[in-house]
């Protein structure tokens, strides 16, 4: 649990941060991948967390995986609309709540496709 609560804080942070304060780099789109990676790698580490919490609980262990895209999808809509409340630097998108949903998705899918390793974590 404690990895995905570091997670979901560095994520947090960095999306809330002033974006002066965070280096430009010139490179097409990187604002969408980053969003892709922190959501890939929030929803994984909640996966694990909530199968290990699950484990023998639930007949499905599925459900970690539903309970963490849907958690991702909500924590990335929260963090855009913090971002236009909270900061002055940044501003809500869609494309990035997109860019989100999609890293989640993707997290979903690698999850499922290591689902014989994750189960020995």
């Amino acid at each position: 649990m404690l990895w995905a609560i570091i997670c979901s804080g560095i994520i947090t942070y960095f999306c809330l941060t002033d974006s002066s304060n965070i280096p430009a780099v010139n490179f097409p789109s990187i604002d969408k991948i980053v969003h892709f990676c922190f959501h890939f790698g929030f929803t994984i580490s909640w996966i694990l967390f909530f199968k290990k919490e699950l484990k023998g609980k639930a007949p499905d262990d599925y459900k970690a995986y539903l309970i963490s895209f849907i958690f991702s999808v909500f924590f990335g809509i929260t963090i855009e609309i913090l971002q236009s409340i909270f900061t002055v630097t940044r501003a809500s998108d869609v494309t990035d709540v997109l860019a989100n949903a999609l890293g989640a998705l993707f997290g979903v899918f690698t999850a499922i496709a290591f689902k014989k390793q994750i189960d020995k974590i």
